[in-house]
């Protein structure tokens, strides 16, 4: 028996960067991870920089990166609102060891003119990238 599907986009700023019918997807939320499954029960969250795995019909699967933003889970769809979305096999390996390279810098070396806040939120999006690549590699 066909697993139940739903409707599911992932937009960012820039471009809707999925949109089709999904057998589940997970995410980072701002309390955890989340599994969404048809028939989930309405929801609105923030969602933290990590990746977004969708299991599109047929168990077909793909892997996103996402900077943050919110996700929405209404009656047969959802809908993840990034600041930035990018599909994890168009990230860049190099930029994002550069990135925690730069944030890790930052925060060891603290100056009044570094804002430790931004660095570690860079670190953790560069973390995040890297992490999406590995996943995005093992498939």
């Amino acid at each position: 028996m066909a697993a139940m599907t739903f409707h599911l986009d992932v937009v960012s700023a820039e471009k809707k960067i999925f949109s089709g019918l999904v057998e589940t997807f997970q995410v980072s939320g701002s309390e955890g991870e989340l599994g969404i499954y048809h028939g989930h029960a309405p929801l609105l969250t923030a969602i933290k920089p990590g990746m977004v795995r969708i299991v599109k019909q047929h168990g077909h699967e793909e892997i996103l990166y996402v900077s943050g933003g919110f996700v929405e889970i209404q009656a047969n769809t959802s809908t993840v609102l990034a600041d930035t979305a990018i599909r994890g096999e168009d990230l860049d390996a190099a930029k994002a060891e550069e990135a925690k390279r730069k944030a890790e810098e930052h925060i060891q070396n603290q100056h009044n003119d570094v804002d430790f806040a931004q660095a570690a939120s860079d670190l953790i999006k560069a973390i995040a990238q890297l992490r999406v690549i590995e996943l995005t590699k093992r498939r």
